[in-house]
């Protein structure tokens, strides 16, 4: 995602994503809804995680569609996801741009991904604050990493479910990988391909679990 040309592909996809999420006929919610009567156990499944969000995950969500929203007042070209923890920043929030990488796994080539994250603390009893806090993983182009070769239309249904924009805890993602990772099996078999090591939920997960994890600083002056 580092040339502009990508950054601004992105910047579109999400704006995209905001407008059908805002059109008339259907009430802006934070998650995609499912309405069909009968779905396979993935899609219930996967509902019931996605829609487990707790208040800290919906305030933030909705603070970055508004943060995207208001792109349009922008007249240089920006980099999305440091842009997005500079505004967070602002807001008060404890945000960083996280960089993974790993040199090799599953005897695949080295590989790197970014991603969001925000710490929030938890209330504890009487309103204090919780010694713990709360990562939260925020992935701006979420939907995309589980696209696979000719998709069954039970899994292409899954994937359309996802949201566009991650907001979750580190539990939340790894059921959620988990369970795509699940289907996608299911589905490159019945499509007649084999399963490649990337779409393995080990791998998947290496993108936002690696050791090797850098959180950037963030500044004002971003390239």
């Amino acid at each position: 995602m580092g040339s502009i040309t990508e950054e601004e592909q992105l910047i579109q996809m999400v704006r995209d994503f905001i407008e059908s999420e805002s059109a008339p006929q259907n009430p802006p919610e934070p998650f995609p809804l499912i309405n069909n009567h009968r779905q396979p156990a993935y899609i219930d499944s996967l509902q019931e995680i996605i829609w487990r969000a707790t208040d800290s995950e919906v305030e933030i969500l909705e603070k970055i569609l508004m943060y995207v929203t208001n792109l349009g007042s922008l007249r240089e070209p920006i980099n999305l996801k440091k842009w997005i923890v500079l505004r967070l920043k602002m807001d008060g929030h404890e945000a960083s741009l996280c960089r993974t990488s790993w040199v090799s796994i599953l005897g695949l080539a080295k590989g790197d991904y970014e991603f969001v994250d925000v710490m929030i603390m938890r209330n504890g009893e009487n309103g204090v604050s919780s010694s713990e806090p709360t990562r939260l993983i925020i992935d701006m182009d979420f939907r995309s990493q589980f696209e696979v070769a000719r998709p069954t239309t039970s899994y292409k249904r899954l994937v359309d479910s996802l949201p566009q924009i991650f907001v979750g805890s580190e539990e939340k993602l790894k059921n959620v990988v988990s369970l795509l990772c699940s289907a996608a099996k299911q589905s490159l078999k019945e499509s007649g391909l084999h399963i490649p090591p990337w779409r393995k939920a080990s791998y998947m997960l290496t993108k936002w679990f690696s050791e090797n994890c850098k959180k950037v600083s963030i500044s004002p002056n971003m390239e």
